[in-house]
């Protein structure tokens, strides 16, 4: 299998702050890799190397086949950015924006104003190439950023938070966007805190915490290794936790926790169905009254806390009625 983006002990420090202490990352030409990770975990220390930005202080990586220290110009030839931040001019119309990003990377006058058409046309700007981009909305600015790293037809797209601040809406519409890129054989590396974005649109998810890869893996592997499934009961009434919680403890391989309101208990199960069902009849013989009943996969939210060390809980998960 080809390999679009590969690092191998990735450092990087600054002025005796280690904000990378060996990152490694292999991405397989035409996929998604996902990087997740807190605030200052260092995924956009390695985007910014990785996209030959800054240097790093060891370790190679090599993008499209060129390393990136040795051959920056031949990297960025070969690749697209777009930030956390949309990096176009509000002083020009959307149209302005790509054609002048299309001469700078010498494209042609010609061809950088059929660029710019086939990009406005692609990311449903067309009506508002004209207008200045101060005029845009979040997503349309978002949209246009995206279109301003694709003017020279990159081969590794590099997007760094790309939907920040934006509302559901607009963010489905770039994670279709993106999703077309990936299908036309663009290979991506997308740093997000949003799990459920990795959860959409990464093959692969990388975990960085302080400067280190911690776990890597589909999402699907990921969380299996968070254990088994969750079970979430809703009761009837509040009074009824300290026989729910000694009832489901007798069933669970951890101990059962209980929302803030004291009307959900949740409680880690063994895999398989049998564990559901000494669950519900040890409420039963329990006499508690249960309104909800629901099994849960671990999401990503919980590999996430499992992984870093925060409080694990079943949060955002995906659940299938019982």
């Amino acid at each position: 299998m080809d390999i679009a983006i590969e690092a191998e002990g990735l450092r990087k420090n600054y002025r005796g702050h280690m904000a990378l202490r060996g990152v490694d990352l292999r991405v397989p030409t035409g996929t998604v890799l996902g990087v997740l990770g807190p605030n200052g975990a260092g995924k956009t220390t390695t985007v910014r190397i990785l996209a030959t930005l800054m240097p790093p202080s060891g370790g190679r990586a090599v993008v499209a086949g060129h390393d990136v220290v040795r051959e920056p110009r031949e990297v960025r030839r070969r690749i697209g950015l777009a930030g956390q931040y949309a990096a176009v001019d509000e002083q020009l119309t959307g149209r302005e924006n790509l054609v002048l990003l299309g001469n700078l990377l010498r494209l042609g006058r010609a061809g950088a104003r059929r660029r710019a058409e086939d990009l406005l046309a692609e990311f449903d700007l067309t009506e508002a190439g004209d207008r200045l981009v101060k005029t845009y909305s979040g997503g349309m600015r978002r949209r246009l950023d995206l279109a301003a790293s694709l003017v020279v037809s990159p081969s590794v797209l590099f997007l760094d938070e790309p939907t920040t601040g934006l509302d559901p809406t607009s963010r489905d519409t770039l994670w279709q966007m993106i999703r077309q890129q990936v299908a036309d054989g663009v290979t991506v590396l997308l740093t997000t805190q949003y799990l459920e974005e990795a959860d959409q649109l990464a093959d692969r998810i990388a975990v960085v915490d302080h400067g280190l890869v911690i776990a890597e893996g589909t999402p699907d592997e990921l969380k299996c290794r968070v254990g088994g499934e969750w079970l979430e009961v809703s009761l009837a009434a509040a009074g009824d936790v300290p026989a729910a919680v000694s009832a489901l403890a007798s069933v669970a391989v951890a101990p059962p926790q209980v929302s803030e309101d004291y009307r959900t208990i949740s409680v880690r199960l063994p895999d398989g169905m049998a564990a559901v069902a000494a669950a519900a009849s040890a409420l039963d013989s329990a006499t508690v009254g249960v309104v909800d009943f629901a099994l849960r996969r671990p999401s990503l939210d919980d590999v996430f806390r499992d992984l870093t060390g925060r409080p694990n809980a079943p949060t955002n998960a995906e659940s299938t009625s019982v």
